[in-house]
């Protein structure tokens, strides 16, 4: 007999961009905590993750310190670096070059200036615009920027550019150098759009459980039915697969029915990578057979079996 239609999925759609800039050699996590008080210790272990935030100061000459004033927050986010002088302002971070970064940047407003006044500005990598960092939509308080980025030389500026008369700034910026072997692109680097795991849990999952400090959070449409295994799935590629991530998938509850993942692109000149993680988490019996097409905009993409 053939068993109802189910995967494992996980998605990663991520927007291609093309050429960002520079970076040196020092190995390991780069995580800093923008506005952290001269008061303060540093660098200081944060207690959820486990990961080591230094202070930002070494790397930046410009900027003022504040704390948000809303919010249950996790240290590095708590305070912030912001830029009333000048247009543009940026950071010179040493990194390795052609290394492979994880680049995150946070940014909670949290009323930190009291003006109820959320701001928008663009954030750059060196000359190349990454992303216009918009606040002043409906409930846009606190929001993250990531890219996946190769840089061409040992030093990495990341620069918050003035763009109205509202006034730039940044919670904390996060650098995790990655294997070179996954998200590869003919060209340019990865902006992030999303990045998901089909679970009923209420948990996101992060650093230390994912080795690069990725962020996943958990997809549970009600539609869905969620399968779930404690044996150890594969993971031999170079994707590096959290565990809970691997053990964890849904198939449809009614089963002529697809799992369907849409977005939508404000720019109909992007270009987009989707990374889709597939295993069989359930055990078949000798007589059965998980099969099924995967289609991209209507059209067959590949065929997957597992039997």
């Amino acid at each position: 007999m053939e068993r109802p239609l189910g995967l494992w999925l996980v998605l990663i759609a991520s927007l291609a961009i093309i050429h960002l800039v520079q970076v040196q050699g020092q190995p390991g996590f780069i995580s800093l905590d923008c506005g952290l008080p001269v008061y303060e210790p540093s660098p200081y272990s944060e207690s959820y993750t486990g990961l080591q935030f230094s202070s930002d100061a070494k790397f930046i000459q410009s900027g003022e310190t504040g704390r948000v004033k809303t919010g249950n927050l996790l240290k590095p986010y708590a305070t912030l670096r912001y830029f009333p002088d000048g247009r543009r302002n940026c950071y010179n971070i040493p990194v390795e070059k052609g290394t492979k970064y994880l680049i995150r940047a946070w940014f909670i407003y949290g009323n930190y200036d009291g003006r109820d006044s959320n701001p928008i500005f663009d954030l750059y990598l060196g000359p190349n615009l990454w992303v216009t960092v918009d606040m002043q939509k409906p409930g846009n308080d606190d929001t993250s920027e990531e890219i996946l980025h190769i840089p061409t030389s040992d030093s990495l500026q990341v620069c918050l550019v003035k763009t109205d008369k509202t006034t730039p700034f940044i919670s904390a910026l996060e650098l995790r150098p990655m294997g070179n072997n996954s998200y590869i692109t003919q060209a340019g680097s990865l902006k992030l759009v999303s990045r998901t795991y089909y679970s009923k849990s209420e948990y996101y999952i992060r650093y230390p459980d994912d080795a690069y400090d990725r962020i996943w959070i958990a997809r549970s449409p009600s539609w869905l039915t969620y399968i779930s295994t404690t044996n150890d799935v594969s993971n031999d590629n170079g994707y590096n697969l959290p565990k809970a991530v691997r053990q964890n998938g849904a198939t449809p509850t009614n089963a002529s029915l697809p799992i369907t993942i849409t977005w939508t692109s404000e720019n109909p000149d992007d270009q987009y990578y989707m990374y889709e993680h597939l295993a069989e988490i359930q055990d078949l019996q000798a007589n059965e057979t998980r099969e099924f097409v995967v289609l991209l905009n209507g059209k067959k993409y590949f065929l997957s079996c597992n039997s």
